[in-house]
Order: structure tokens, then sequence, then C-alpha cells
């Protein structure tokens, strides 16, 4: 276990104090509770009662003592009282360490189970509203929609009407798996050689200003998956968000943190941005961002929710919201026109699929990275993961470099399928998979892998939210603006921000992802959906950038391999590892850096750099987790959420 290094001089003496009365006060309570549980399975009313009331004075006589430790606070000689309150975590836990739980690991709690309906999202507020719609007679879909609504105002660090969506959705009277791909295309009067005049000596497309912006595909996702599978009127699915939005939340610890660092960025890129003074009047409270706990209103995103759910798609897309979406475009300079979004269509698409161990994992197809999983996962199919231990050095690797392998041909070949088609099928076989792994030395990391050569046989910053349903309806909904808020650009008086996905273009003629009017650009957001024998087992999501497959690969080993509860499986530690080839057509260390959460042995971290790897440590980069899973032994649903971000599942 790694040191959280030394601690300052003048908190050593009190620590040690502390440490030690911990360790007396754990070992009374773990005796006090065994006891009592002793006592009641003897039926001993007075024993239990006693245990349980020595453990309470206990618990109790332990709280005073916070308050009278004291120290130097400055040369002045003046004394502090450490309160427990927003500025004291971080002493309190060098202090006292997680408590211990009596089912399951100390890291994650129990999974929530409910036997109608589940819902997962990455804020309470948003699960709750999925869950009522649920109650209320709604389908998962329109309990998605209702959720998703929510999190771009909760939620405005990942998502938002302004960016684009993917989703899965199981379909219990067909059992049928349906994918949808919502993502937008790059302005269609901006041919390459004017984006390359534009950016000047740039040698990318920036994260912010009108460059990257492409038209928004989260409203046309909604209204044609709700076309498909809704039941409820589009009003009464988007009343919770326009209620919230105008009434307030407060904002929780994780979403503010990534608010105060998402208006840092952009005031470092102010010189990229035609206009900001909107963003600044819609997202900051007198001048700065919300702090956790503070509410927090937005009432243009109100009013243009209720304009939607009043004129439905057409609104957004050719009517009212359009036009001023138009005219701020072309006031500020920017490229994306009303010709754009009026002929927006989203596209269903056939998700693609590769069997893991009897579970059929599915994946929706490029211009998403989501095959860069199913790669992934035939690769180390080939291998004994459970032999190798979780937390070992030799399982750490194999995934380590079956991604790099995977990432290779994602830089090659995903991008969009109108203008580049890719030998889908071939890389997600069985076959491809043998001739990747001969590739991987169990013992030594690779130098510069490249991408391979299947046959092609003829022509070839994110919120992620799960419910089910009483009739066995889930969906597994992705949605991002890409880079944390996006552009930094709100258009005049609608509430929201658009997306910066158009970053991710190439700029390299013949790269399979290089920029063109009317193209997606490559995507990094991915829903994932899971069945066995034919029938639904897991609805599933990990936000966060090119960490998703690696984060759908080590969820699903920790379920299938290591049989770790859905919770376990999402707040186990992961690694990440950042480098290689890029789908924009740049090139990186070909190497990488492989990170680590803390709860990475250290064994297995010296077993990496000893077959090459390079190592770091690192808070945050590891994704965010949703996942409702159907118990068909017991048929109810299983929810989690990680402790990543300020998530809640929660069920009826």
């Amino acid at each position: 276990m790694r040191s959280r290094g030394p601690a300052p001089a003048d908190e050593t003496g009190d620590q040690d104090e502390i440490g030690r009365a911990a360790r007396m006060f754990t070992t009374f309570a773990r005796a006090a509770v065994y006891h009592a549980l002793m006592a009641w399975q003897r039926r001993s009313a007075v024993l239990w009662v006693a245990w349980i009331g020595l453990l309470a004075l206990a618990c109790g006589g332990s709280e005073p003592q916070r308050a009278t430790v004291v120290r130097a606070a400055g040369d002045a000689g003046e004394v502090s009282r450490p309160d427990v309150d927003d500025k004291a975590p971080a002493a309190v836990d060098r202090m006292l360490g997680g408590g211990d739980r009596l089912v399951g690991p100390d890291y994650a709690r129990s999974p929530i189970y409910a036997a109608h309906g589940m819902a997962a999202s990455a804020h309470p507020l948003a699960t709750k509203f999925a869950v009522d719609i649920l109650e209320r007679g709604g389908s998962a879909v329109d309990a998605a929609i209702a959720a998703n609504a929510a999190l771009g105002f909760l939620e405005p660090t990942g998502n938002g009407i302004g960016g684009d969506l993917f989703a899965i959705v199981w379909d219990p009277e067909t059992k049928t798996v349906h994918g949808f791909n919502g993502s937008g295309r790059a302005p269609k009067g901006r041919s390459l050689a004017e984006l390359r005049a534009a950016l000047g000596e740039r040698e990318e497309i920036p994260a912010f200003g009108s460059l990257p912006v492409t038209v928004p595909g989260a409203v046309d996702g909604w209204f044609e998956l709700h076309a498909r599978f809704g039941t409820l009127d589009m009003a009464e699915v988007l009343a919770p968000a326009i209620a919230a939005a105008r009434e307030g939340a407060p904002v929780p610890p994780v979403i503010a943190m990534y608010w105060a660092s998402n208006f840092a960025r952009f005031e470092g890129e102010l010189d990229a941005i035609e206009e900001f003074d909107n963003a600044r009047a819609t997202y900051l409270i007198d001048g700065r961002p919300p702090v956790p706990g503070e509410l927090f209103r937005n009432l243009d995103l109100a009013a243009t929710l209720e304009t939607i759910a009043a004129g439905g798609r057409e609104a957004f897309y050719e009517g009212e919201i359009a036009r001023t979406l138009d005219a701020y475009m072309e006031r500020i300079g920017g490229a994306l026109r009303y010709e754009d979004l009026a002929s927006h269509h989203g596209e269903w698409v056939e998700p693609g699929h590769v069997d893991y161990r009897g579970y059929e994992v599915y994946e929706l197809p490029p211009n998403g990275q989501g095959y860069a999983a199913l790669q992934m996962l035939n690769i180390l199919e080939q291998v004994d993961v459970a032999g190798m231990g979780r937390g070992s050095a030799a399982l750490l690797h194999y995934i380590i470099e079956a991604k790099r392998l995977a990432f290779e041909d994602l830089a090659r070949y995903y991008a969009d399928p109108e203008f580049s088609p890719a030998p889908l099928a071939a890389l997600l076989s069985k076959d491809y998979a043998r001739a990747r792994l001969a590739l991987i030395d169990p013992e030594q990391a690779m130098d510069a892998p490249a991408a391979g050569e299947p046959k092609l046989d003829g022509p070839g910053d994110t919120t992620y939210l799960c419910v089910a349903d009483q009739s066995g309806m889930m969906v597994s909904l992705i949605q991002s603006n890409y880079r944390g808020m996006g552009s930094g650009l709100v258009p005049d008086g609608l509430g929201f921000m658009l997306q910066d996905r158009g970053q991710l273009f190439a700029l390299d003629e013949g790269h399979a992802n290089v920029y063109a009017p009317g193209k997606r650009p490559f995507h990094t957001i991915i829903p994932a959906f899971v069945t066995q024998d034919g029938e639904p087992w897991l609805s599933f999501g990990v936000m966060g950038g090119a960490m998703q497959p690696q984060a759908h690969v080590q969820v699903l080993i920790n379920l299938i391999d290591f049989g770790m509860n859905l919770q376990q499986a999402g707040d186990a530690a992961r690694i990440r590892h950042q480098g290689g080839r890029q789908s924009t057509g740049g090139a990186s260390d070909a190497l990488g850096l492989v990170y680590v959460e803390s709860g990475v042995p250290e064994a297995a971290i010296e077993g990496l750099r000893a077959r090459g790897h390079e190592v770091g440590t690192g808070r945050g980069g590891f994704g965010g987790y949703q996942a409702i899973m159907r118990d068909a032994a017991h048929g109810v649903y299983v929810g989690a959420t990680e402790m990543r971000k300020d998530g809640l599942a929660l069920g009826y």
C-alpha cells in the first residue's frame, strides 16, 4: 500500500493519539457487534440489549473527541478547533479511515434491488424523476428521456441538449436489441480547405469556440426513441426537468468540482471563444461557479424545454430554437446554419456483438468507439483471466496490451461509415482476435503496435443512465457535449451550451476520420448491453472519453470472471491506459502511460513496470458507471451507481 507521505509536523502527535484510539475503538466495536449477534441468535434479550448499549456508548463517547484537538494556527499563536465542514475532510481523511461493512468489500455499498422498475443516473434527482415516470405508467424510454432532460440542467458539466445521444434498447416484445446513433454532422457549408484556413497555424481543431461545433443530435434522439417506445405524452415526460430548471436544485460536490474546473479552462481559452457573456450569465452565480449545496436555476433552459414540449422535435430543428441558433452563429461568425439543423436526422442501427464466455456483449458500430471494447474482450477471452487474479500484474498487462491493439484499429478504421466503410465484421472475428493475441508478450510491453489488416469482404467530459421498466424493457443511454461543458458557446436566451464534438475530426486527407462537410465525427460515448441465452442480463455504461471501452471491459471481467456483485464491479479500482495513435490522426507516445487508482496493489504496479510499462497515479479520469442487471432467478432488477460520481440507483 502506497504511503500518503508524512503528516505535517503539527499534526503528527494528534494523528498518533487518534490512530491508537481509533484502533482501540474498532476492536471494541467489532467485539460488541459479534457478541450482540451471538446474543440475538441465542434469543438472549438481556445480553443483546447490554452489548448494543455498550456499543452505543462507545460510539457516542467518541463523538466529542473531535472538538478537543487543538493546534497552533499561524505565527500569532492562534488556535483552531477542527469542525467537520467543507474545509475539514482532507485533514480528517488523514486521521480516520472508512468503516467496515458486514457484507461485501469495505469500498462498495450494497447493490439496489427492486421488483418493478429501476433507474440509475449521475444525479439523485434525475434518478428520482425517472422512477416517478415509471410509477406513473411510463416506459423505460419515457423515464430515460425524463432523466436525460433533467441531467442537462442538473449536470451541465457532462451533457445537455447542445450535444449528441446514443442508446441501446431491449424490446421485451420482440426480444431484440435496438441501437440508435444520434450524432450530429459537421456544417455543410464549410469545406476542409475553409476549416484549415480558419485554423491558421493551428494543427488541430480546438476544443472551444465555433470551429468544433456540430449539429446537436440529442433532441432528435429523444423523439425517435419516444416515437417507437414511448407511452406517455412528451410534455409529461419533460415536465420534471422544466420544473427543476425553473425552481432550482442544489449542486452536488462532484458536479460542483467539474463546474469550477470547466470555467477555469474557459477563462484560459477566451481567445478561441467568440462570445462568452451568455455562458457566464447562464452558468455563474454572482460571477462564480456554484459551490456544493448552492441552489442553481436555469430559467432560459426551462423555457427552451417548454418550447420543445409544446412544439415537438420541429421546434428545435426547424422552428424558433433553430432560427435563434442560426442567428447566433451568424452573429459570432460560426459556420453552423439553419439548413444544417433542418436536415439533421439520427439513425437506427444494428448493434454489433461478441460472445464472451457465454454472454453476448452488444456495442454500437462506428462512428463510435464501442467496438474497441468488443475487440478487447475477444482477445482476453483466449487467456485465463480468472486464473491470473484480479489485481495481478499479469492480468493488468493483458488488459493494457489488448487496449493498445484495439485502439490502433480504432484510430485507423473507426469513422462515419457513410464516408469511410470499415471491415467491421472482420475486426470482431475470433480469428482476427487470435492473430492479435499472438502479438502480446506476457512478460514485455509492445514497443509500437500497429493496426491490423483484416480482410475486407466487399465494400466496405458525458452522462450515462440506464432504466428498466415493469414490462421488461431496458434502456442504455449516453449523452454528451464532449469535452466537459462543451464549446463555451450558449446561443442567445436558450440556456444550453453547444457541443465541441467536431474537435475529434482528423485534418489529414486520406484518414478515415478526416473532416468533411455533413460528416459525423468520431465519437467516444458508448452505451452497452449484455444478454445471456437470449434474455436481457445487463444494461450498463461508463462515461469518460477514451476510458469508456477500457472500463466496459474491466467491469465485465469483474462480473463474469470474478463474480463480483453489480456495485462492487463498478467501485473496484481501475486502470487507464493513455497514449498510442489517435482518432484525429496524430500520434502520441507509442508506449503510453498507465494510470492506476489507489486500490491497485503495489506489487501489481511494480510488476507492470518490470514489463516495461510506465505507471502513474492520479485522481480522476477513471470514468463514471451506472448499471441495471436483470436477476432472472428472482424476477427482480439490481441497480448500481459508483462512488466516483454524485449519482443514485433507485427502484420501486
